[in-house]
């Protein structure tokens, strides 16, 4: 017998779309966003080779400084949060592609000074005029952007053959589904929806994008992916930090709105949409949209049954005091906003009926991690799960998102010895062991596809607003309950009590992560 011959299995190479010259303009390019995640992101992008040879960066915000202040601040806030080392060299040639221009957002003057030093820069570098505008700042200021991008030539309509103007929003597109449609009335006015790109971060990720992939692309789970041998779904999204600085913020939006209306709906429909028949953006988009109108609305009695909301008291995490959610600075004593939110729901079609979805988000919880677990049905109690005393685990696939990204499936397997002994066994794998190199950045994939006008991986109009009128359902039906205390966890716990029953009720348990 010839000896056996290893194959190495060399993944198929990816072809990226052309990149074009273009120039990205950041509102709010002082700010936070710019100096932890949007530049170091810029940076490995050009360190990986996929920027376009010519290209330039122009910030606009309100702090008065030089260019060379400005790409001294950036500098610093790559030195540290850039997924590759800073080389010194690398750095000296992208700094020279970084501008910065102090200006009023509400100001008409501002956007005649920034037409006018893009168009210098764009001939300096020989740049065709392709332009990106990022708005890192609030929703308030949404619509004076808007009119002094349209007023001042900055901003124009799609065209085969002229220069394209994008923009990129940044999440939370609104509080609820009126504020959400009057943003997107306000950037619809002088934008088309395919120039739109409203950014969630968590659509970067690498174990989100391999939802698909793992679907669509291994014929072991597509069959089986429905109601027939599917339990239960979970989706967590668990942060150990309280709100700290974020109070203010947090105060108005909750766990609801921050975490459940963009990122783990999201995740949900990756999980329970139908196959798209093409990767084309509008095709993948619509397929989610199917998830998002099959979501049953949770109103009267199921409000009570199917939600829990609460705040974390005091506690500790990690050995650190933490004080209870109602003390924190900048939190009203008498506050009802919830620092965690646990749903169970259902997607009401053909694929998924009676499957239950149980979502949980909260702030300072015992560790910082998202996962989504897809529990199969139990096996009949015969053979190897005669004992009812003792029965089988069920099989359970988990896609970790963070911190460690990679995905995990539990099967029983046969103890070694004489006696015929079972034992639920993990089959892991971890993206930074198997491929030898950490994933991208969320931001360095984001960017990257607005550059390449691929817009499968952010939300369309109508998607923002069905998810919104979803959640709005819930945030009205709390407010008729009219509820002046919330039930409490002890930070550094999974969650209140009434979470537990949520699940228990229905004979299941929450993952522990």
């Amino acid at each position: 017998m010839p000896p056996v011959t290893k194959v190495e299995i060399k993944p198929a190479p990816e072809t990226l779309p052309p990149v074009e010259p273009c120039t990205l303009v950041i509102f709010g390019g002082s700010g936070d966003l710019a100096r932890r995640r949007l530049i170091p992101a810029l940076y490995n992008l050009l360190l990986d080779g996929l920027l376009p040879p010519a290209y330039a960066v122009l910030g606009l915000g309100r702090k008065t400084m030089t260019d060379e202040e400005y790409r001294a601040t950036l500098r610093e806030g790559v030195q540290k949060f850039s997924r590759q080392a800073l080389d010194e060299s690398k750095w000296a040639a992208f700094a020279e592609h970084i501008f910065y221009l102090s200006g009023e957002n509400e100001a008409i003057g501002t956007y005649t000074a920034l037409k006018g030093r893009a168009e210098d820069i764009e001939r300096k570098f020989g740049l065709p005029g392709n332009r990106i505008f990022y708005l890192s700042i609030p929703p308030s200021s949404f619509a004076s952007v808007c009119e002094g991008l349209a007023q001042s030539g900055l901003a124009t309509q799609p065209s085969a053959t002229a220069p394209y103007s994008r923009i990129i929003v940044e999440k939370p597109v609104g509080r609820d589904l009126t504020s959400a449609k009057e943003i997107n009335a306000v950037t619809g006015r002088v934008f088309d929806e395919s120039q739109i790109f409203r950014i969630d971060h968590y659509l970067g990720k690498e174990t989100v994008q391999n939802l698909m992939v793992v679907r669509f692309a291994n014929s072991i789970f597509e069959p089986i992916w429905n109601h027939k041998y599917i339990d239960h779904v979970q989706i967590t999204v668990s942060e150990a930090e309280g709100v700290g600085t974020r109070a203010t913020y947090y105060e108005e939006a909750g766990a609801l709105r921050d975490m459940v209306q963009n990122h783990i709906l999201q995740l949900l429909c990756l999980v329970a949409m139908e196959p798209p028949y093409s990767l084309d953006p509008d095709v993948v988009r619509n397929a989610k949209m199917e998830v998002l109108r099959c979501l049953r609305p949770i109103v009267g009695k199921d409000l009570e049954r199917y939600t829990v909301r609460a705040q974390y008291a005091a506690g500790t995490i990690h050995g650190s005091a933490v004080p209870g959610y109602r003390r924190e600075n900048g939190v009203d004593p008498n506050s009802t906003t919830e620092t965690y939110v646990a749903v169970k729901c259902f997607v009401e079609n053909w694929r998924w009926s009676g499957v239950p979805f149980y979502l949980r988000t909260g702030k300072a919880l015992p560790l910082r991690a998202s996962e989504v677990a897809v529990q199969f049905k139990e096996i009949p109690q015969i053979l190897f799960n005669a004992n009812a005393q003792h029965p089988q685990p069920p099989n359970v696939l988990a896609l970790r998102v963070q911190p460690e990204e990679g995905l995990s499936l539990r099967i029983v397997s046969r103890v070694p010895g004489t006696r015929a002994q079972t034992l639920p066994v993990e089959m892991d794998f971890r993206y930074g062991e198997a491929f030898g190199q950490p994933s991208p950045e969320a931001y360095e994939r984001l960017l990257l596809d607005v550059m390449t006008g691929d817009a499968s991986r952010f939300m369309r109009r109508d998607a923002v607003e069905a998810s919104w009128a979803w959640i709005t359902t819930i945030l009205e039906g709390w407010q008729q309950q009219g509820s002046r205390w919330l039930p409490e966890y002890s930070a550094g716990t999974w969650g209140p009590v009434e979470a537990d029953r949520l699940i228990q009720e229905d004979g299941r348990i929450w993952r522990t992560l």
